[in-house]
């Protein structure tokens, strides 16, 4: 099928709530656009140090992970980041690689977003049974 990438915004989502209740300006919201790898096998989010600094984004916890190569490594996890994609959005948090690694889109924000990969066009699109907003299985 060969790989996918999807363009999101990433926003720090402390900052987004600071800015609902008129604490900070709007302008003042940190957040970016980054092309991320759809990483079907890989559950969490996971961002590198230089979108963690850019963002400014607080470390909630360190969790370890195993690696393709079956090594287990322990990262900081940090958040919570609100992710945007098309007429989605969802709030996660991420594992921090080190420098500047490549971005991974896991599985928890693709399902939580209602979002499916479509392997001719090897693209992500939203749930095409659900083009209008996500749904979720409460079963």
């Amino acid at each position: 099928m060969g790989l996918v990438y999807a363009d999101v915004e990433l926003i720090n989502a402390i900052d987004l709530g600071l800015a609902k209740r008129y604490k900070i300006g709007e302008e003042e919201v940190k957040r970016m656009h980054v092309n991320m790898l759809v990483d079907t096998g890989n559950i969490y989010m996971c961002i590198n140090e230089t979108i963690q600094e850019q963002l400014d984004l607080s470390v909630v916890e360190k969790r370890k992970g195993q690696l393709a190569n079956g090594s287990v490594v322990e990262y900081d996890v940090v958040g919570p980041i609100e992710v945007r994609f098309k007429n989605r959005r969802c709030v996660v948090d991420a594992m921090v690689l080190p420098g500047d690694n490549e971005l991974l889109l896991g599985a928890i924000p693709l399902e939580d977003m209602d979002v499916l990969i479509h392997p001719y066009k090897r693209e992500l699109i939203v749930n095409p049974e659900h083009p209008y907003f996500a749904q979720m299985k409460l079963k």
